[in-house]
C-alpha cells in the first residue's frame, strides 16, 4: 500500500505557482483572487483562512468580501458585478454553502465563465463535458494531478465514485471520461452500493459521512480516493473511508487529512494563475 501524499505534492506546485507569479509580476501583472464569504459557518472560515494563506505563499492579491448571514440577493450580485468589471481581479469564488434565501444557480450563474476559477459555471461545465478546455473545479482537478504525479493511468479501469454532486462526482465522472476510464457514479438512492464498488479497481468517495467504505468493500488491491471530511466529536477530522481497515487492501490510497484537501487548495491557485495569464494576450 502506498499513500497518495497530497500535501507533499500540493507544497510542489505552490512552488512551481510562485515561479509562475514571479513570471506574470515582471510584466506588471499580480494574480488576484476575489471571495464572497457569507456567514459565520465555522468550517466555511477555516477553508477560506487557509485560501488566504496559500495566496500569499504564492504571490497572490486575495481579497475577502464578509457578508452577513441574512444578506441579500441582490447586494451579492452587486458584489459579483463589480469584481466581474475589475480588471486586478483575475479568479472569482463564492464560498459554498449559501444561506436558505439566496438562489446558489443564479449567483454562481453572474460570475464571468473566464473569471470562474471553481469552474462551476454552466459555460465551464459544458466545456468540461466536451473533453474542451476551461477551469474545471478544484477537487475533481486535484483528485488528476495526485494520479498523475503517481503515475497512475485511468485509462481502461473501472472506476466508481460515490457521490455525485455538481462540485465533485459530475465532474470527475467527465474527467476520467476523458482520459478513457469505465466509470460508474453512485448516489443516496443506489442499490447496494457494495455491489458497484466491489467491481471497481479505483474507489472514489466524497459524500460526508464517517466509515462509509469499509474493507469489505473493496476489492484486493484497489486504489481508493477519500475526499470526503468529517470533524470527530473529539475534534479529529476522518474521511469516508475506514482508513485503518481498509488501507491494507489497496495497492494506493489518499489519507485524511492530507490527501485531496491541499491539492483542492492548489489548483484554486493554479486556476487563479490560469486565469491572470490571459492578462497577458490583451
Amino acid at each position: 500500500m502506498r499513500i497518495l501524499d497530497g500535501k507533499a505534492l500540493s507544497n510542489k506546485i505552490k512552488l512551481n505557482l510562485k515561479k509562475k507569479v514571479s513570471k506574470l509580476n515582471s510584466k506588471g501583472i499580480t494574480p488576484g483572487l476575489a471571495v464572497i464569504l457569507i456567514g459565520d459557518d465555522p468550517a466555511s472560515f477555516t477553508y477560506v483562512n487557509m485560501k488566504e494563506k496559500a495566496c500569499t505563499t504564492t504571490g497572490i492579491y486575495s481579497i475577502v468580501h464578509k457578508m452577513p448571514i441574512d444578506i441579500s440577493q441582490e447586494k451579492i450580485l452587486e458584489t459579483i458585478k463589480m469584481m466581474n468589471n475589475n480588471p486586478n481581479i483575475d479568479g472569482i469564488l463564492v464560498q459554498l454553502p449559501l444561506p436558505a434565501q439566496i438562489n446558489e444557480t443564479a449567483i454562481l450563474d453572474a460570475i464571468d465563465p473566464k473569471k470562474d476559477v471553481d469552474g462551476f459555471h454552466p459555460y465551464n461545465m459544458g466545456r468540461l463535458v466536451a473533453g474542451l478546455d476551461s477551469f474545471v473545479p478544484c477537487t475533481p482537478l486535484g483528485v488528476m494531478k495526485l494520479l498523475e504525479e503517481y503515475k497512475i493511468d485511468p485509462k481502461g479501469m473501472n472506476v466508481c465514485i460515490v457521490g455525485a454532486s455538481n462540485i465533485v462526482g459530475k465532474p470527475m465522472l467527465n474527467l476520467l471520461l476523458n482520459k478513457f476510464a469505465t466509470v460508474d457514479i453512485c448516489h443516496i438512492h443506489t442499490k447496494d452500493l457494495k455491489s458497484h464498488t466491489l467491481r471497481a479497481d479505483m474507489v472514489i468517495v466524497g459524500v460526508g459521512k464517517v466509515n462509509l467504505i469499509t474493507s469489505d468493500m473493496v476489492k484486493d488491491r484497489a486504489i481508493v480516493i477519500d475526499i470526503g471530511i468529517n470533524r470527530l466529536e473529539n475534534g479529529k477530522l476522518v474521511g469516508d473511508v475506514d482508513f485503518g481497515n481498509v488501507a491494507d487492501r489497496c495497492s494506493f490510497i489518499t489519507p485524511v487529512p492530507g490527501g485531496v484537501g491541499p491539492m483542492t487548495i492548489a489548483m484554486l491557485l493554479a486556476n487563479t494563475i490560469k486565469s491572470a495569464k490571459n492578462r497577458e494576450t490583451k
